[in-house]
């Protein structure tokens, strides 16, 4: 039986129906993800090495990041990574999806294609593949050597190494692309018709037209793709073995606080490390916000 409308049985049974299924959500927020978190920042002010408890030390890991070369290296190494390959990637993506808007037959097999870079290039099995294609002995040399050129080892030269790397971003371009593609669709043709008419060429358009209405798609395929470059460890781990060589030529900020955490165990300043990555991350995204408004079109 029903009550009055300010509340009924058949109401309060469908809340709770729905905290209990909402309760394994919660349960992972707090002891997944919200506990380690306040974990992580509470350890960054300690002296941990997984082994004996963590002792207070104050601010003593940031301070220390001050001094540390390998950490500057470290960020030096992952900035160029994130400023050279996210552009080349994006401007790929935009590349692909522009001709596959064309309305190519089998669009569908090429999407799909174009897009199983992105969910394979993090993996393990990729990075040793990748690793094997610019080896001394790798494919590149050999396609090099049949025009008389001599290669080299790519990966073991300090000059090149970051180089790979930064081109297997590249090629995991599918992720942008198909939003691109999104994107693309969602623009009136009408608008290319009136420019057409009005004497306006493709290159016109393209500039006019097409990069206006999808500066949007652009600002959010920036903003996700610099996160995740941050973020590159895999790659970088496979490659140098771990190392980050040659010459910590690929120490990306990732493998440099996996280093300091799980290899030499020190844990507390692991954790100072991951705040100061999110700092980082959080200001470059700051910063991306604050440019959209100079460049980014919404169109009401």
């Amino acid at each position: 039986m029903r009550r009055g409308s300010g509340g009924t049985l058949g109401g309060k049974r469908d809340n709770k129906a729905a905290f209990v299924f909402l309760l394994p959500w919660f349960a992972g927020l707090l002891f997944i993800t919200a506990g380690p978190i306040v974990a992580s920042f509470l350890l960054g002010f300690t002296d941990y090495n997984l082994i004996q408890p963590p002792t207070l030390n104050g601010l003593d890991n940031f301070v220390r990041m001050l001094g540390d070369a390998r950490l500057h290296n470290a960020l030096g190494v992952t900035l160029i990574y994130v400023v050279v390959s996210v552009p080349l990637q994006l401007a790929a993506a935009l590349a692909l999806a522009l001709l596959l808007d064309r309305g190519l037959r089998g669009l569908a097999f090429y999407r799909s294609a174009f897009y199983l870079p992105s969910l394979l290039g993090s993996s393990v099995a990729i990075a040793v593949l990748w690793r094997q294609i610019f080896g001394a002995d790798g494919l590149v040399n050999q396609v090099l050597a049949m025009f008389g050129i001599e290669g080299k080892g790519w990966i073991s030269d300090p000059s090149t190494a970051l180089g790979t790397l930064i081109v297997l971003n590249v090629w995991t371009f599918g992720a942008p692309m198909v939003i691109f593609l999104a994107g693309l669709r969602q623009i009136p043709v009408m608008y290319y018709e009136a420019a057409s008419t009005d004497g306006a060429g493709k290159w016109t358009q393209f500039r006019k037209i097409t990069i206006p209405l999808l500066s949007p798609i652009v600002f959010f395929n920036l903003v996700l793709q610099i996160i995740h470059a941050f973020q590159a460890f895999t790659q970088a781990f496979v490659v140098s073995g771990g190392s980050g060589g040659p010459s910590d030529s690929t120490l990306f900020y990732t493998l440099y606080l996996y280093q300091r955490g799980f290899a030499n165990f020190d844990m507390g300043y692991a954790s100072a490390l991951a705040w100061l990555l999110l700092v980082i991350i959080a200001a470059f995204t700051a910063i991306n916000f604050w440019a959209a408004k100079f460049w980014v079109v919404y169109d009401d």
